[in-house]
């Protein structure tokens, strides 16, 4: 991955009512005492902001949500100071009481997410009277090929910035993040527009000029009317529709999406009942490809439709949309690694073009913001969603679509099922731990939470309501059930997921599982003393598991090294 680019945009100010100003270099000699008092106040007032030296003097904390994949983050703040620059923050402070004050910023913007840099971005002005340039890898994506003015990194930035400017009372920065994006709203996809549009569409009448361009890019888009209904109130929806209609707009196969009998099946897949959806079908009037309900799950369900849409196969993976995406476009742009894996492993074509050109990976690098992409995750925490999809889709456009399902044969002999069970048991224990999200994405596709839980003890549970069975894989004799071989298949399946779409996680795993349980595998002709081995290793394993397991819950997940020589060692001992 290239490192982002050196130029990016700096934000400018061309309009003469604005207060703000802007970093420049030293004065040049003869400057006003005047002009250097101001410069010298205005950068006192950001050490004030950003030095850990000062930060004890803060008595008052914003925290914020940055998104799933982080924990909150916070910023020290001075009541006195944000009051006299806001309104909003006078109101908000004469409120409280206490001496120290902790403030969700989702409580005071709700509704709206505004990320943890965009609000350092307006914090900034707020103490300094300053903005600079766009801070480099929040505001660049991971496509190399792409110029970074009006990607999606940068479109929610200078929403977010807009946005809270407004509801912080900041016109003057208001104006300047209208400015910067009204400059760039030809850059910006159709899809993204509509997160501008959201957002302005709040802002009274301070973005007049902005919403009507940007209604004006989207009446001409060829984004659907469904996407519109989902994504923007109902008057901006019917102010598009009018306009296209009074302006012919329409094309020919959309003015019959949705009729009725898509919509019925669309509102069926929103009340999760894919058995209304199957009894829809059964009537005759819409094929799932005629509603476009695949594309409708991916876009707007959650993954347990998505899946069972796709179980019941009657829907053609690679079908288009008005529009001229395919489902995995439109996966790439919900950015949920499950969806797209399970997509992928149906046959969805990564190579496959929208309209304009694009892959599915095009997309998800455009969405995905560079510093996301390039950060490090610590073994044991989950990883970016936005950097699993864009691995995932670069993958998938270099290998061949995994061929068919896990089988396993009831012919396999019992004690060869064991050990294997035992194998696939803890390797997947051992994926839950170090890469969560990774597994889960495998597991919930392998549907391994639906068989049997096969567990190291000496105990067996057994299913109550909707709690697992336990079984003891030590037990003699081990004969081989229907359950078994579900299990066997579902977690055989997860590991081959994981193999492939996570090549890496599965590489610190093979150093930790595959070296040392090799000699663990017996044959049907082995001899009494082998199998007395057998078992003995058996326990070794389980032990040296468990005792790994408690070292990483203890020490945050140490590494993947230390724990392999961990158990060979213990395996060697014997």
């Amino acid at each position: 991955m290239e490192s982002p680019p050196g130029n990016l945009t700096a934000l400018s100010d061309s309009d003469n009512g604005s207060s703000v100003c802007y970093p420049v270099g030293d004065l040049s000699t003869g400057a006003d005492a005047e002009a250097e008092a101001l410069r010298r106040l205005s950068n006192n007032l950001a050490s004030l902001f950003d030095s850990a030296d000062l930060a004890p003097f803060a008595d008052a904390f914003l925290v914020v949500e940055n998104d799933a994949d982080d924990p909150p983050k916070e910023f020290g703040v001075h009541r006195c100071l944000l009051s006299a620059r806001s309104p909003f923050f006078r109101d908000v402070f004469s409120k409280k009481d206490e001496s120290l004050v902790r403030i969700e910023v989702r409580e005071l913007v709700p509704g709206f997410r505004i990320g943890y840099e965009s609000l350092g971005a307006v914090l900034v002005y707020l103490y300094s009277g300053k903005v600079g340039v766009l801070p480099k890898g929040v505001c660049v994506c991971v496509d190399p090929e792409c110029s970074h003015v009006g990607c999606r990194p940068v479109v929610d930035f200078m929403v977010e910035a807009l946005f809270a400017s407004f509801v912080f009372q900041v016109s003057e920065l208001v104006n300047l993040f209208q400015r910067h994006l009204f400059d760039v709203l030809d850059k910006v996809a159709a899809d993204d527009m509509l997160v501008v549009l959201s957002a302005v569409n709040s802002c009274d009448k301070l973005c007049d000029k902005l919403l009507a361009k940007c209604i004006e890019i989207i009446v001409k888009s060829d984004l659907d009317v469904v996407t519109l209904e989902k994504a923007l109130p109902a008057e901006l929806v019917k102010q598009i529709t009018d306009s296209r209609i009074s302006l012919g707009l329409f094309k020919p196969e959309s003015l019959d999406y949705p009729n009725k009998h898509v919509k019925r099946i669309h509102r069926a897949l929103d009340s999760d009942d894919i058995e209304l959806v199957q009894m829809l079908l059964k009537e005759g009037h819409a094929t799932l490809d005629d509603a476009y309900a695949l594309h409708y799950a991916v876009a707007h369900c959650d993954f347990k439709i998505t899946k069972e849409l796709l179980e019941i196969g009657l829907a053609n993976i690679n079908h288009k949309d008005i529009r001229g995406y395919t489902v995995l476009h439109i996966a790439a742009m919900r950015k949920e690694p499950q969806i797209l894996v399970s997509l992928l492993t149906k046959g969805a074509q990564p190579s496959d073009l929208t309209s304009d050109g694009r892959t599915a990976l095009q997309i998800s690098q455009r969405l995905t913001r560079f510093m996301d992409y390039t950060r490090v995750t610590e073994k044991g925490k989950a990883s970016h969603k936005g950097r699993l999809c864009v691995e995932i889709l670069e993958l998938a456009e270099r290998r061949e679509p995994l061929l068919g399902e896990a089988s396993v044969s009831l012919a396999m002999a019992s004690d060869d099922l064991r050990i294997k069970l035992l194998y696939l048991e803890n390797r997947v224990a051992l994926a839950r731990m170090l890469f969560p999200r990774e597994a889960k994405v495998a597991m919930e596709i392998a549907q391994v939470d639906g068989t049997l839980e096969f567990t190291l003890g000496s105990s067996a549970d057994f299913r109550v309501g909707n709690q697992r069975t336990a079984v003891d894989l030590n037990d003699t004799p081990f004969e081989i059930k229907e359950e078994h071989l579900a299990r066997m298949q579902a977690l055989t399946k997860t590991v081959a997921l994981g193999k492939r779409f996570f090549p890496r996680c599965s590489e610190v795993l093979n150093k930790i599982m595959d070296d040392e349980v090799s000699e663990l595998y017996i044959s049907h002709d082995t001899t009494e003393e082998r199998k007395r081995r057998y078992v003995e290793l058996q326990d070794i394993l389980k032990k040296a598991f468990s005792e790994d397991k408690e070292e990483f819950d203890k020490s945050g997940m140490s590494s993947s090294s230390s724990s392999s020589m961990g158990i060979r060692t213990k395996i060697a001992r014997r």
